[in-house]
């Protein structure tokens, strides 16, 4: 089985995720950047990752996902907001819905630290939709400390999780 990271990452919190899925990976394996990243159809398996942007996968990771079919898959991200929370729980369904035609084995997402040019358009634009409240700003301090470790092995855990159960087409015998 052959696999491939892929990652779209604005401040280096996604990027970071995925060197850790990256490494919990069998080999073969690669990885790269989504400005310059290989055919997926030479692989069997494709770790897609983003940073959430307006609810979503960031523009540049839509459309890689977008261009990946019928393959076996599992989708990353890091975003400001707690990775419990409704608003994460909508992200992944944005990012399914942009593969569909692929086999989803599980996502995985982490806070992670938000670029600090985004939190002052946000405060700028969004003034009286979101304000800064002091339950925000916890949150968005929180988010300044991670990925952390324990957000890395759980990133680990999760792809060794979802590998386990799946068996490349290529492998099975008739």
């Amino acid at each position: 089985m052959k696999s491939l990271v892929v990652y779209s990452s604005r401040t280096g919190n996604t990027e970071k995720v995925a060197r850790a899925i990256y490494a919990a990976l069998p080999q073969p394996a690669d990885i790269h950047c989504v400005d310059d990243c290989p055919d997926p159809s030479k692989y069997d398996f494709v770790a897609l990752g983003f940073w959430v942007d307006r609810g979503a996968p960031d523009a540049k990771a839509q459309e890689y996902m977008r261009s990946v079919q019928g393959k076996a898959i599992g989708l990353f991200g890091t975003l400001g907001a707690w990775p419990d929370s409704e608003h994460a729980k909508d992200c992944v369904r944005k990012a399914e819905e942009l593969v569909q035609g692929n086999q989803v084995l599980g996502s995985f997402l982490c806070q992670g630290r938000i670029d600090p040019r985004i939190i002052e358009a946000m405060q700028k634009a969004v003034a009286n939709t979101h304000p800064m409240t002091p339950e925000r700003k916890a949150r968005i301090q929180e988010a300044e400390k991670h990925p952390d470790e324990q957000d890395l092995q759980a990133a680990q855990d999760a792809f060794r999780g979802m590998l386990e159960a799946f068996v490349p087409e290529s492998l099975c015998v008739s």
